[in-house]
């Protein structure tokens, strides 16, 4: 699906940080009309005027879309401001961890059609994916849209059901962190067996990204490409042997760190 409907009617940006100002980037690369984009942030960045983006021209009376891009804790003093365009037939896209979409039709009012996607930080150089969940309003037409605008940082994916979104939250929402700390603890433990500090970040970023990107292309799982490395008694297999400890080792670990992230989701929702 293009942008026709977006184009013509417009769409609300109700933030523009770091993950508004990716999508924007991503919808402007992707043919869609910088007159049509109406941003609504005190500390909108420069570059927009550049883009062709007006960050003082009024919004539409009828949006198609608005998209909620501010942070949970700034929901109650932000959400006011597009309030007015609920109840009707503009669709809000939000992606702020923890809020569920009742939260949402209470403030908009009945009949509003919300979707609430889950991105992460890899949207903004194009590697995203986000997870989509939407109310009974949302049709096949709405959610087509949004995948649209949410496609242009990345893949998408659809929910059965919200309950899952906190358990997003915690895997690919947050997930991005935790690799990025593994990349510091790889090569801190390079640095512990001698290599210099620059070769050892070096060593490990590239190693990440390139097992990463092979994880992503190859079409092997991940089990079999970890095997394919794992030569019987040898140097994979004596690190695999402390990583794989199913008490003290990485399953442990990460089922503990996802648990954690997603039960704050579900504190912010609460």
């Amino acid at each position: 699906m293009g942008f026709d409907d977006i184009n013509r009617r417009g769409i609300v940006l109700l933030g523009c940080g770091k993950m508004g100002s990716a999508l924007l980037r991503g919808w402007l690369d992707r043919g869609l009309d910088p007159g049509a984009v109406h941003v609504r942030d005190p500390a909108a960045p420069d570059w927009l005027r550049g883009a062709g983006v007006d960050p003082d021209a009024a919004a539409p009376a009828d949006p198609a879309v608005v998209l909620v891009a501010v942070k949970p804790q700034m929901m109650p003093e932000s959400l006011p401001a597009v309030a007015g365009h609920g109840g009707g037939g503009t669709l809000f896209v939000t992606i702020a961890a923890g809020i569920p979409l009742a939260r949402f039709e209470a403030a908009l009012g009945a009949g509003t059609p919300v979707l609430r996607a889950m991105p992460n930080t890899p949207a903004a150089i194009g590697r995203g994916i986000t997870a989509l969940i939407g109310n009974a309003q949302v049709d096949e037409h709405a959610m087509a849209l949004s995948e649209a605008l949410l496609a242009a940082v990345g893949e998408t994916v659809r929910l059965a059901d919200e309950a899952q979104m906190d358990a997003v939250t915690g895997v690919s929402g947050s997930g991005p962190a935790y690799v990025f700390h593994m990349i510091e603890a790889l090569a801190a433990a390079g640095e512990a067996e001698g290599l210099a500090p620059d070769l050892a970040m070096r060593l490990a970023a590239a190693t990440v990204s390139g097992a990463g990107a092979l994880a992503a292309e190859s079409g092997d799982s991940p089990a079999q490409l970890r095997e394919n490395v794992t030569s019987p008694a040898g140097t994979t297999a004596a690190g695999l042997a402390v990583l794989m400890d199913p008490a003290e080792g990485l399953p442990p670990l990460m089922r503990r760190t996802v648990a954690a992230a997603a039960a704050r989701a579900r504190e912010l929702g609460g």
